[in-house]
């Protein structure tokens, strides 16, 4: 789905897995996904919630995530930006 909000355009999807109902937004002009709890800095969000998947948010993060450009800021709930490509090398629970 396409979101627009004060003249700009995100992608919303759905992403699974820290909550069931939980989504990031991308704006591609700005190459930033506003990420939620579904991924931190070298982390990823909590599973123990209900509705929670670990399995679900693994999915989550690697098929609509970690397709993304090396150079695309994420933006996450909690703690520092990040970027898909640093994810890629250093988030453990990717590895």
């Amino acid at each position: 789905d396409v979101l627009e909000l004060a003249g700009m355009k995100f992608e919303a999807f759905a992403t699974p897995g820290h909550t069931k109902g939980g989504f990031c937004y991308y704006y591609a002009p700005g190459k930033v996904v506003f990420a939620g709890d579904t991924i931190f800095c070298e982390s990823i969000g909590r599973t123990d919630l209900p509705g929670g998947s670990y399995r679900a948010l693994i999915q989550s993060v690697k098929t609509k995530l970690m397709v993304l450009d090396d150079d695309v800021k994420l933006l996450p709930g909690h703690g520092p930006t990040t970027t898909v490509g640093w994810e890629r090398r250093r988030n453990p629970f990717l590895q």
